[in-house]
């Protein structure tokens, strides 16, 4: 291994401005997750398909740059443009930014062009729907963009023994931002027609306020977060923008010098795929499988953000006594269980659905926090933001499979719950291969200080 040469700036400054940052850093979640909850979990998949569909034509077809798209798919397929867009934008941005280590400025441009095209979502009226699809790919692929660098902070700003509480914090903050947002768009949607509003108008004032929301608060970790010019062995600052793609591809070669964190990262490839899954799932599966009406899934939306906050804490708390390893392997034993319980199910039952939302919940936060602060003990020092778009590629831009085993589990079979149940293999692969990850060792292998849990 060949010794680290890197300047580190991160615990220069003293534990009341490490705080300052701390709390700064919470607020872009605060600031962000609006528009995963709002936008993508609740208002835009449908209403971006009832605009198609009023521009498609007798048999039920648009024709973006003259491909024909039945109105139904345009939403999942614009998805997938963005998430395309994503993956070859955001290892370019990690490598620009710690090769200038001006992440600050790179955050800014990311977030708030995509928080503009959120806002711009306000002009989705009669048959628009190539801006709104050109707005969704232009939202998505910045959202990740901004994650790649937000991520990118959390080794910087938290010291070893910190990260766990910190990155659950973070997590807790975005949650509690989604389900309050969500509650007022439910208030203004539910009573659209008491405020002088039709529900289209309803809805796109949602979409809107999404996005000045994201921008609002991201005033915040601007004002807090501090540029950090950590210098990595071998890296030269000269023509970072145009060296970019020649970084990237220094990254992936360094990363094959780190087997231990590429373990972990298909670790968490292939769980994450199976907790993406679930979540983009569960509203096909209540309405399809379970009868379940538009009310019921929404406000099991709203339980799953509100119990989010409470598991992200709460597992954040058990990490610090059994390490975030065990406390990740538990909550992946804890998913296999609510697919099991989703399985059996009754139809029409709202009460059970609850139930399993709540469980959802309490497991949703914390695993996803855990696995973010456990990654950041295995990234080398000065290549934070390249390490995490890696990291981000896995949690946003490759999470295809699970989509298509559950999709063709109900092509054969004819049942979601069978497709349902079929996910269960990615939280056994991702349980196996993350339990054989010695974090220990990478953590030394990487050249960082061990914590004193893992």
């Amino acid at each position: 291994m060949t010794a680290d040469t890197t300047e580190p700036e991160e615990y220069a400054a003293g534990p009341a401005e490490r705080r300052r940052e701390q709390r700064g850093w919470y607020f872009y979640d605060f600031a962000c997750s609006v528009y995963s909850t709002s936008v993508v979990t609740v208002f835009l998949g449908p209403y971006l398909t009832s605009v198609a569909r009023a521009a498609s034509d007798a048999e039920g077809f648009v024709y973006p740059l003259g491909i024909p798209v039945r109105a139904g798919s345009l939403f999942a397929y614009t998805v997938s443009a963005s998430i395309v867009v994503a993956v070859l934008v955001m290892p370019l941005v990690g490598a620009v930014a710690d090769r200038t280590g001006r992440k600050k400025p790179l955050l800014a441009a990311s977030a708030y062009l995509g928080a503009a095209a959120t806002a711009g979502m306000f002009f989705l009226a009669g048959e628009r729907y190539l801006l709104g699809a050109f707005l969704l790919i232009v939202a998505n692929a910045s959202l990740a963009v901004s994650m790649v660098l937000y991520n990118a902070y959390l080794p910087q700003i938290a010291e070893p023994d910190e990260r766990d509480k910190v990155s659950s914090r973070g997590w807790a903050f975005g949650y509690t931002s989604g389900a309050l947002v969500l509650v007022l768009n439910l208030i203004l949607y539910s009573g659209h027609e008491s405020f002088g509003l039709t529900e289209g108008e309803a809805v796109r004032i949602c979409l809107a306020s999404a996005g000045v929301w994201w921008g609002a608060f991201t005033l915040v970790p601007l004002r807090r977060l501090r540029d950090r010019h950590v210098r990595a062995a071998g890296a030269e600052r000269a023509g970072a923008v145009g060296g970019g793609w020649r970084q990237l591809r220094a990254t992936l070669r360094d990363m094959r010098r780190h087997p231990l964190t590429l373990s972990f990262l298909l670790a968490y490839l292939v769980y994450n795929d199976g907790v993406q899954t679930v979540i983009s799932q569960a509203s096909v599966y209540g309405s399809e499988e379970l009868g379940l009406d538009q009310t019921t899934l929404i406000t099991a939306v709203l339980l799953v953000q509100v119990l989010a906050v409470a598991g992200a804490l709460g597992m954040g708390r058990l990490a610090r006594t059994h390490g975030a390893k065990r406390t990740i392997l538990g909550s992946l034993a804890v998913w296999t269980l609510i697919l099991a319980a989703g399985y059996f199910l009754p139809a029409g039952e709202p009460l059970f659905f609850y139930f399993l939302a709540a469980a959802i919940g309490l497991v949703l936060g914390g695993s996803q926090a855990l696995s973010r602060s456990l990654f950041s003990h295995l990234v080398p020092r000065g290549k934070e933001a390249e390490y995490f778009s890696a990291y981000e590629m896995s949690d946003r831009g490759l999470s295809w499979l699970g989509p298509l085993v559950f999709g063709l589990a109900y092509q054969l079979t004819g049942s979601y719950r069978d497709a349902i149940i079929s996910l269960v293999i990615f939280f056994a692969v991702g349980f196996v291969l993350l339990a054989r990850v010695p974090v220990r060792r990478a953590v030394e292998e990487a050249g960082n200080p061990l914590p004193e849990r893992i």
